[in-house]
C-alpha cells in the first residue's frame, strides 16, 4: 500500500482572532507544502483546515466520465439482448437518452416497461425476466469492451497517471458492475489500470443508485477520508446530485454525449473534456491536470488563500 505522510497544524492569535494554518505532505522523496489564513478564526478551525485543505484522492464516474459508453456501448449491448431473448425493441439514441433519466440497467428496463410495454408487467416472473435481460446485455457489453470498441476519453489516463505518480489517490463510485467497470480499464487503459484504484464502488453495493448519494458515501467510507480531501469527477446531472448529497462540493463534470442539456447547478467546474482549456485554472498546454484540479480544491475549501507550493524531487 502507498504510504503518504501528512503533518499539519494551525491556530490563531486571540482564539478567535487572524490565524493561519500550514500543511506537508510527503511522498516517497516528494515534498509539497500548503499554507493559509483567515483574518477571523479560530484554533479549531485553523487546525481542521490544515488537515482538510490538502487534496488526497480523485473520485471518477465510470460511464460518461471515463469513457463515452452509453450510445455505443450500453445501447447496443441492450438491443443485442432483446433481440437474443426474441423481443422486438429497439432503444433508439433519441430514446435511449430518455431512457438514461434513470439509473442502473435492471431500473432502467423497468423503467422502460412501465412507459412503453405495460404488458409486460402482468408477468408473475418480472423479475427474474428483467434480471435475465440485463445478464444477456451485460455479457453483450463485455464483448463490446474486449473488441477495443470504446476507448478512454481524451485526457483520462493522463491525468491518472498524474495522480498516482503525485501519490495521490484513485477511487469509482458508479451505478455499473463491477465487471463492466475492471473490463472497461483493462481494456481501454491495460491490465494494470484497475489496481491503480484503491477503492471501485460499483453495482448493487449500496441500497439506493445516483442520484442518491449512497455510492459516494460508501466510496469515502472506504478511503477512510472526508469529502473535503477529494475532488469527485462526473458527466450528468444525476452524478452531481448525487456527489453533492456526500457533500463533494469540489466537483468537476465533463460532459459526455448524452448530458450536454442537464443541468449542472451545485457544480464547480463544468468543461467539455479533460482536454478543454480553462482560463485561471488549465495547466500546462491547456489541459486539466492535476494542477488544475489542486486549484480547484483550494478555490472551494481555501477562498482567498495563496497558490500551492510545487512539489519538489
Amino acid at each position: 500500500m502507498k504510504k503518504i505522510t501528512l503533518f499539519s497544524d494551525g491556530s490563531s492569535l486571540g482564539n478567535p482572532g487572524p490565524g493561519g494554518f500550514g500543511t506537508i505532505l510527503r511522498y516517497g522523496d516528494k515534498e509539497k507544502i500548503l499554507s493559509g489564513g483567515e483574518p477571523h478564526t479560530t484554533n479549531n478551525r485553523m487546525e481542521l483546515t490544515a488537515v482538510v485543505q490538502a487534496l488526497q484522492a480523485l473520485i471518477f464516474d465510470v460511464d460518461g466520465t471515463l469513457a463515452d459508453t452509453e450510445r455505443d456501448g450500453h445501447r447496443p449491448a441492450f438491443n443485442r439482448a432483446f433481440q437474443e431473448a426474441g423481443l422486438d425493441w429497439d432503444w433508439t439514441v433519441p430514446l435511449y437518452g430518455e431512457l438514461l433519466t434513470v439509473t442502473g440497467g435492471k431500473e432502467r428496463i423497468l423503467h422502460y416497461l412501465r412507459h412503453w410495454q405495460p404488458d409486460f408487467l402482468e408477468r408473475p416472473d418480472l423479475a427474474d425476466f428483467i434480471a435475465d435481460l440485463h445478464q444477456r446485455k451485460t455479457a453483450h457489453y463485455l464483448d463490446l469492451l474486449r473488441s477495443g470498441a470504446i476507448p478512454l476519453r481524451p485526457g483520462v489516463l493522463r491525468l491518472l497517471e498524474e495522480a498516482r505518480a503525485a501519490g495521490i489517490r484513485l477511487a469509482v463510485a458508479t451505478t455499473t458492475t463491477p465487471e463492466n467497470v475492471t473490463t472497461l480499464l483493462e481494456c481501454a487503459g491495460g491490465p494494470d489500470l484497475p489496481g491503480w484504484f484503491e477503492v471501485i464502488a460499483a453495482g448493487d453495493i449500496v441500497p439506493a443508485k445516483k442520484p442518491a448519494p449512497d455510492i459516494f458515501c460508501y466510496a469515502l467510507e472506504q478511503l477512510g477520508l472526508p469529502p473535503e480531501a477529494c475532488v469527485a469527477i462526473e458527466d450528468s446531472a444525476n452524478g452531481v446530485r448525487a456527489a453533492l448529497g456526500a457533500n463533494l462540493r469540489a466537483l468537476l463534470v465533463t460532459v459526455s454525449t448524452y448530458t450536454q442539456d442537464d443541468d449542472f447547478s451545485g457544480c464547480a467546474l463544468v468543461v467539455a473534456s479533460l482536454g478543454e482549456p480553462v482560463a485561471g485554472l488549465a495547466g500546462e498546454g491547456g489541459h486539466i491536470d492535476l494542477a488544475a484540479l489542486e486549484a480547484l480544491h483550494r478555490q472551494i475549501y481555501g477562498a482567498g488563500r495563496g497558490p500551492a507550493d510545487p512539489a519538489t524531487p
